[in-house]
């Protein structure tokens, strides 16, 4: 049975293996876009396979006509940080920087995770930034306990960050207009999860809990701006960015990753 905890979503046991469940959908469909995203590939292409994948799965892609989303992924590339519109037209060339975020529901519940895939040859720059972007998420999940309060999870984002920041002899942006979310029965829920703060604030943390934790890391500005198509946030100085994001469960056992895959 669902309860309410200060307006946060706790689930049961069950529940939670059900979202499990749409988790490996996303899983699978996030692992097909790594293996196909390529230099002639559009991201277009890609948002077909990844639809595919999640119907056969016995899934609906959650993305697609939420709010007017008119796709099953959003695919950002380069200096766009989140909500890109695949499109036929835009075909992937070396290089590039690809974010791919996706979410699917499976017997009503939500699983939500993104990667971030370098194309081709790409630059060292881009390497270290998605690097650097996927161990402050992987930073962020391990501080996803019972009994932290949620900017635990928001400090260790941006420790993790300044940690890059040193080994990497660059400063990275934290993008501060986006950040992660409660999710369950709905696709954003509460609490809304910055990527950076003071530890020690914000609702404590109790099993049954999920929340998607998803740093976006750039270049340059921690700024961003909506393209006129009213979806697609690009940086505001043109920086590269990327995206990395898992819905995690908390538990008395300690962080399950729900968006993991199977293997």
């Amino acid at each position: 049975m669902l309860k309410r905890g200060r307006g946060i979503e706790i689930k049961t046991r069950s529940e939670l293996e059900a979202m499990r469940a749409a988790g490996i959908v996303v899983a699978r469909a996030l692992r097909l876009m790594t293996e196909h995203a390529a230099a002639g590939v559009s991201t277009g292409e890609l948002d077909e396979l990844a639809e595919q994948t999640i119907r056969d799965a016995g899934a609906v892609p959650s993305f697609k006509g939420y709010h007017g989303f008119p796709a099953s992924i959003c695919s950002s590339v380069n200096e766009q940080v989140v909500h890109g519109i695949p499109a036929r037209e835009q075909v992937l060339a070396d290089g590039d920087l690809v974010s791919v975020d996706c979410g699917a529901i499976l017997d009503g519940w939500h699983g939500d995770a993104a990667v971030t895939i370098l194309i081709g040859a790409a630059s060292e720059a881009d390497r270290k930034l998605s690097e650097a972007t996927r161990a402050c998420m992987l930073a962020g999940i391990e501080a996803a306990v019972v009994g932290a309060k949620l900017t635990d999870i928001s400090f260790a984002i941006e420790s993790s960050v300044h940690r890059s920041d040193e080994a990497d002899g660059v400063e990275y942006g934290i993008v501060t207009d986006y950040g992660g979310h409660g999710i369950g029965t709905q696709m954003h829920m509460e609490p809304f999860l910055p990527n950076y703060g003071k530890p020690g604030k914000g609702p404590k943390l109790r099993a049954g809990m999920a929340i998607a934790i998803e740093p976006m890391l750039t270049l340059g500005t921690d700024q961003t701006t909506e393209l006129s198509d009213g979806w697609t946030v690009v940086t505001a100085d043109g920086t590269r960015a990327a995206h990395w994001e898992h819905s995690v469960a908390i538990t008395d056992e300690g962080p399950w990753v729900l968006t993991a895959p199977e293997d």
